[in-house]
């Protein structure tokens, strides 16, 4: 056997979006919204998944939607790669589908709870180590819940499942790695075909199942998702080279301004000790006539800060003998 991903979300719409897969998409929301409670007991599928209808990407709705018997709303989407504005079109969806509730004449007595239960293939919330996370609205200083759980978040990473069908224990775990690693099975493991529903979730994800059609509806479309991540991350790429070029230039020009800098403060200290060296010389001539090359080289050789010291300290010289030991000192 050889299973489609249901991390293209093509196939994902097929498999929990069919005009079959009420049973399915029932088990799955109650183990990733009610952590197993057999909670939802029926819903209908809103817009199910048709291949007759479906001949173009950029028409097509790749999420699922289903109504409860409540009539709470819940929106199921799988989304493989990050996108800029992410979070703001998960919640865009959720509120659009609250609030499509209402024609203009329905009062919002009658608005029934929606839910986003979204599906990602990379690590949305970095600091926290739990798979499945749910959001709802909460007073910020306190942590009350708001009276009514009008709109809730569900998110699932799959990056940070871990554990291999040995160890699978829950509903949420089986539904979970079915979602992570069903395109690497070549039959239907013991451990998740105890669960009807994962059972026949397989059984529509195998590709001796599928139509040509529809194969090859999903393998373009996991094509164009491969294609869109390709050019992220040339992008990506692309930015990051363009950033290393331009720190370059930058690190060369500012090199250059600091050189030219450096090179102003050198200037200033040679010049500043040029005339120092050229003042204390002159009045050690003054005083002692012609100096010893060797006690002139000493003197050459002094650094700025101890030849000013000499310059002050040179009227209280007696000797050449009294300029060689002060020499000395601050050898």
């Amino acid at each position: 056997m050889k299973f489609i991903s249901p991390k293209v979300d093509f196939a994902f719409k097929m498999i929990f979006g069919s005009d079959k897969s009420e049973a399915i998409l029932i088990s799955f929301l109650n183990a990733i919204i009610y952590k197993g409670e057999k909670t939802i007991q029926s819903l209908k599928i809103i817009n199910p998944y048709n291949p007759g209808k479906i001949d173009s990407f950029k028409e097509t709705y790749l999420d699922v939607k289903a109504t409860l018997a409540d009539g709470s709303i819940v929106v199921i989407e799988m989304q493989v790669g990050r996108m800029a504005g992410f979070s703001k079109r998960i919640m865009y969806n959720l509120t659009k589908a609250y609030a499509n509730q209402l024609t203009v004449a329905e009062r919002y007595l009658s608005l029934r709870p929606a839910i986003a239960v979204t599906i990602v293939d990379f690590v949305l919330f970095k600091d926290k180590a739990e798979v499945i996370s749910q959001f709802v609205f909460k007073e910020k200083t306190k942590d009350f819940e708001y009276p009514d759980e009008e709109l809730q978040l569900f998110f699932v990473e799959l990056p940070k499942f871990k554990k291999d069908l040995a160890e699978l224990s829950t509903l949420s775990d089986k539904w979970i790695y079915f979602l992570k690693e069903a395109a690497k099975l070549d039959e239907i493991p013991t451990i998740l075909g105890e669960v009807e529903e994962i059972e026949e979730a397989l059984s529509i994800a195998n590709q001796t199942s599928m139509t040509f059609e529809e194969l090859d509806l999903v393998d373009r479309r996991s094509i164009l998702l491969q294609d869109e991540e390709g050019r992220i991350i040339y992008a990506r790429e692309q930015g990051r080279e363009q950033g290393r070029q331009q720190g370059i230039e930058e690190g060369r020009q500012q090199g250059k301004q600091q050189g030219i800098e450096e090179g102003k403060q050198q200037g200033k200290e040679e010049g500043r000790f040029e005339a120092t060296l050229a003042l204390v010389l002159r009045q050690l001539k003054k005083r002692f006539g012609e100096i010893p090359e060797a006690q002139g080289s000493q003197v050459e050789n002094l650094a700025i800060s101890d030849l000013e010291g000499l310059a002050e300290d040179l009227f209280e010289f007696k000797s050449l003998e009294d300029l060689s030991r002060w020499l000395q000192g601050r050898s």
